[in-house]
């Protein structure tokens, strides 16, 4: 049985700030349905919640060189779901209220890095490939390759880095390749970690796998383009035919209108009259007029410029003229929760801005909104379209990275698609094909039917999951 090890700076249900978190908390447990034999290892955080915590148990304790200082590392193991998680503890790096944004990041992942690889021999499961995710996880196969295949255990691990967000580097001070990595300054280089005289830990993810992937086809292409490719297209292009694009699933566990316990009523494709059920809660839930032939646009983000709200800005007067409901959540930066704070104290029977994170709410949104909003400016694969699918809440996307690839514009002729989109990062463009998707609403035989097609879309991992298998099997056998 191939053995894939799982290497990511967060997992839900454990600790999780977005689309990572998702990814790793589902994607495992469609690959052991499909005979691999899949472990994660985590940082444990102390944000981790006690049921989980309490039930780990440690299994060793080693020492963590982190340049030239020596660390510990407790190593602890919980059984989830039926999947084995590890977890590296430190409370010097991981005892702190976020899991993100500190002064001492590279630090905090270097030492993670660093502990996953010596931990191998302790965990009785030394795996055929070591999977890494986002530039927290880059410089583990640099290390792998420099200083670990060397050694008998560790030989013939191949190594697989997948980018979930390109713009997130992990970009540090030049004196960190010896003083936290480790490492010598022969991978400081322009086809190693060197970035424009910094230390690059995406980029020591792209040098030194064996493979690339990213979380969508049409990503893939993007990202070996300038406007996309945040400086690193040129890279990327040299390693193309080691890059591979895996669109993204959601886990259909937990986001399920048929058996969610956080919504108001549940339902499926073959009979959405409760789903109106989930609107009208929806719109008194938050002190909107309740009324089912008014229309409501959920917006489920973090509130920044990539998110193509600025395309928002633009038309709010016009957007919020038309016969719709606009229902916000999230956090993110201070002018886009003051617009929608300010939008919502301008018209109160219109919009509903909530800026917090509530996941409860957020599946509110989903099962209650009639259409579902995201202009990104980019977007690797995007989640929240999967979910509004999902739960019959019809996209409106720009057609860039996944959304691209996962949303199709409804075609009132052949009743075929599942959304609908725009092309070009253009507010009245995006205007335009919301007032489009209003006067299809009205049409109740064919919004009936573009419900049905959105919640018939089928994104749960299987068909994704076996396509990580086939590059899994690919690799383990060069």
């Amino acid at each position: 049985m191939l053995k894939v090890l799982f290497v990511a700076s967060e997992a839900a249900p454990f600790a999780k700030t977005g689309g990572l978190g998702d990814v790793i908390g589902s994607l495992p447990k469609e690959l052991k349905n499909q005979g691999i034999d899949v472990r994660v290892i985590m940082p444990k955080y102390s944000s981790i919640p006690p049921e989980f915590a309490n039930k780990m148990t440690q299994i060793a304790s080693l020492t963590v060189p982190v340049g030239w200082r020596r660390q510990y590392c407790g190593l602890y193991e919980l059984e989830y779901q039926g999947l084995t998680w590890y977890f590296t503890d430190n409370e010097y790096y991981f005892k702190r209220g976020n899991l993100y944004g500190y002064y001492d990041e590279a630090e905090r992942f270097a030492y993670f890095c660093r502990a996953t690889l010596k931990a191998l021999p302790q965990l009785g499961f030394m795996p055929d490939i070591i999977h890494c995710h986002d530039w927290q996880t880059g410089p583990l196969s640099a290390m792998l390759r420099q200083q670990y295949l060397v050694r008998n255990e560790y030989s013939g691990i191949k190594t697989v880095f997948t980018i979930h967000n390109l713009m997130y580097q992990g970009i540090f001070p030049g004196d960190i390749l010896g003083d936290l990595l480790g490492l010598p300054p022969s991978v400081f280089t322009e086809e190693g970690l060197e970035f424009y005289g910094q230390v690059n830990f995406l980029k020591g993810g792209l040098a030194f796998s064996d493979c690339i992937t990213t979380v969508s086809k049409s990503y893939v292409q993007e990202i070996q383009q300038p406007y996309f490719g945040e400086k690193l297209d040129g890279f990327l292009v040299k390693r193309k035919s080691d890059l591979y694009g895996i669109v993204n699933g959601i886990d259909y566990d937990v986001y399920n209108p048929a058996a969610d316990t956080e919504v108001h009523a549940n339902y499926t494709w073959r009979g959405t009259t409760k789903r109106l059920e989930n609107k009208l809660k929806l719109q008194a839930e938050l002190g909107l007029p309740v009324g089912k032939q008014t229309p409501v646009l959920g917006i489920v983000s973090r509130l920044v410029n990539s998110k193509g709200l600025d395309l928002i800005a633009h038309i709010m007067e016009e957007l919020l003229s038309l016969d719709v409901q606009l229902v916000i959540l999230g956090t993110g930066e201070e002018r886009f929760e003051q617009m929608f704070t300010d939008a919502a104290r301008r018209y109160p029977q219109k919009v509903s801005a909530n800026i917090t994170f509530s996941d409860r709410l957020a599946h509110r949104i989903y099962a209650g909104s009639d259409l579902f909003l995201m202009p990104s400016r980019f977007e690797p694969c995007g989640i929240g379209q999967l979910i509004a699918l999902r739960y019959g809440s019809i996209p409106i996307v720009r057609q860039v990275g996944g959304l691209k690839d996962t949303i199709t514009q409804f075609n009132p002729e052949t009743g075929e698609g599942n959304g609908f989109s725009f092309i070009n990062y253009n507010a009245h463009e995006m205007l335009s094909v919301i007032e489009e998707a209003l006067t299809l609403y009205k049409d109740r035989t064919q919004w009936a039917k573009l419900i049905k097609n959105a919640m018939r879309s089928d994104h749960s991992w299987q068909r994704s999951a076996s396509e990580y298998r086939a590059l899994y099997e690919k690799l383990a056998i060069h």
